[in-house]
């Protein structure tokens, strides 16, 4: 055997006796991950990566199998749906089950977030931001408000569908400066960025990886973040907070979940996996610079409590809202 073969068997089997795992598991079944959004997004390819290096660790194979529809919900409803035997999670953004439990009835959504779905770990986050077009004269959120007080056709932005983080934000920041603004809905952050690109839309709200190499080539220009302290994926954009307005709709993020009832013995495995997954320096670097998105591991508990605070913040702004999706 060759001395750096096995010095790595020597590394996974001080792993597994760290993170309490068997270490030999092959004999179990594989885990399925649930992705509600079609190969190829940020969702799929944060659910591929950690599959490739959790199936190492854990010992166990790991398959990726994806549900795109009706924005997450039948990720969700299968997720509820499936046994509670730590064999199936699902990876999905905060907005498939915090925002999509404030906007649907019960029986369009056929699942509920708290009762049915067990938090296992936030995995990634990232910030939200507006940008416009350089062409608009525009440099920090003071002069926006100015401009959209002063051309009121001007107060629109886009996002990447309608009822989402983004959506909601545009509209919180409409109150923060003073003069309302209309969202309009593109099917993708492709298409807003095209029309931002080419001025057809004077703002776009979307994520830090949509935008951030538009901004670096000097077509458009971020304005600030919505979070409460500036993110490490755009260190040199300002937020609304530091701007004067006091405004924090936070940041985007994504996170694994598991049937309720799922052994506590089985969310903690996994729990520490992704914990030790996403510490690895070429995890971090394939998410940091080459998807854009922050490593951002937090435990069930902490997930948990975040998910109830963000329940109980965009509760009665959408309701304000008088937002109707479509079922």
């Amino acid at each position: 055997m060759k001395r750096h073969t096995f010095f790595k068997l020597l590394t996974l089997m001080a792993l597994s006796l760290s993170l309490g795992l068997p270490a030999h598991s092959q004999d179990k079944a594989p885990i399925k991950i649930l992705v509600g959004f079609p190969p190829g997004g940020s969702t799929d390819l944060v659910a591929r990566l950690l599959a490739e290096k959790m199936s190492v660790v854990l010992k166990q194979h790991i398959i990726v199998d994806n549900k795109p529809g009706a924005g997450g919900r039948l990720a969700a409803q299968a997720l509820k749906a499936s046994a509670p035997d730590g064999l199936t999670y699902m990876v999905a953004p905060n907005a498939t089950p915090v925002l999509q439990t404030l906007l649907y009835p019960a029986e369009v959504l056929k699942y509920d977030m708290l009762k049915d779905l067990a938090p296992v770990a936030v995995l990634v986050s990232y910030p939200l931001a507006i940008a416009v077009h350089t062409q608009s004269g525009v440099k920090n959120i003071k002069e926006y408000a100015a401009w959209v007080k002063s051309n009121p056709k001007e107060g629109s932005f886009g996002t990447a569908g309608a009822g989402g983080h983004t959506h909601f934000s545009g509209l919180q920041l409409g109150h923060a400066i003073g003069q309302p603004l209309q969202v309009v809905p593109y099917r993708g952050n492709g298409p807003l960025v095209t029309d931002l690109l080419g001025g057809q839309v004077p703002a776009g709200i979307m994520t830090a990886g949509d935008v951030l190499q538009h901004q670096k080539s000097g077509k458009v220009r971020v304005l600030a973040q919505f979070g409460t302290k500036r993110s490490p994926l755009m260190p040199d954009v300002p937020t609304l907070i530091e701007q004067g307005f006091n405004l924090d709709t936070g940041d985007a993020w994504t996170g694994m979940w598991a049937p309720a009832k799922t052994p506590q013995v089985e969310l903690d495995r996994v729990q520490n996996a992704i914990k030790y997954v996403l510490a690895l320096p070429e995890v971090r670097d394939q998410l940091i610079n080459k998807a854009t998105l922050n490593p951002d591991f937090r435990s069930a508990s902490e997930m948990d409590v975040l998910q109830r605070k963000e329940l109980l913040y965009w509760g009665p702004i959408i309701k304000e809202s008088n937002f109707k999706p479509e079922s």
